[in-house]
């Protein structure tokens, strides 16, 4: 097993602690601390992995399936947590989740017709956004213009979910026709 599928592998495992460290009030803000700490490393490893991979030419299939899968599961294990935890309305993570879910969907009809569906720029947009708006949602500290930044990286996430979304549907309708 290369470099980047270990990446990729201790990315599903630290999402065990995370988890943990997010649904255990028990431990106070060093637990909230240890969270951000868990998810900033695992969304390195995202990083760092995709660039080894290409770099050193090591890309795998076992690779291409899974740091997606990977990456849905820590963001979806994250808004799941902060649902629980009263800090994100179900609504917003049930739009973020079900976006991921469709697009899961096409890339797996795409690659039945032999079609790669790439990552677009408002994809990436949408990861970054994400990203911010969950470490800034666990932090959640008790400050008037930190809740209102919150909360508006939160509607920008949201916003960029639905564009790249739309995005994908727009770029890859052709995947849905019916192929004989």
């Amino acid at each position: 097993m290369n470099l980047p599928n270990k990446l990729t592998i201790l990315r599903v495992v630290l999402i065990v602690p995370f988890v943990i460290c997010m649904l255990l009030p028990e431990l106070g803000d060093a637990g909230m601390y240890a969270a951000v700490a868990i998810f900033i490393i695992a969304s390195l490893t995202d990083l760092l992995d995709g660039k080894i991979a290409r770099k050193y030419n090591l890309v795998t299939n076992f690779g291409k399936f899974m740091d997606p899968l990977a990456d849905k599961l820590l963001v979806a294990s994250a808004l799941i947590c902060l649902t629980a935890n009263g800090r994100l309305a179900p609504w917003i993570s049930i739009i973020i989740i079900s976006r991921e879910f469709i697009i899961s969907g096409f890339r797996l009809v795409a690659s039945d017709n032999g079609i790669v569906i790439a990552a677009s720029y408002w994809g990436k947009f949408k990861t970054t956004f994400q990203m911010l708006m969950i470490l800034m949602l666990i932090l959640d500290f008790d400050h008037n213009v930190y809740q209102i930044c919150a909360e508006l990286i939160t509607y920008v996430a949201l916003i960029l979910t639905l564009i790249s979304l739309i995005d994908y549907i727009v770029k890859n309708k052709a995947v849905l026709k019916e192929q004989k």
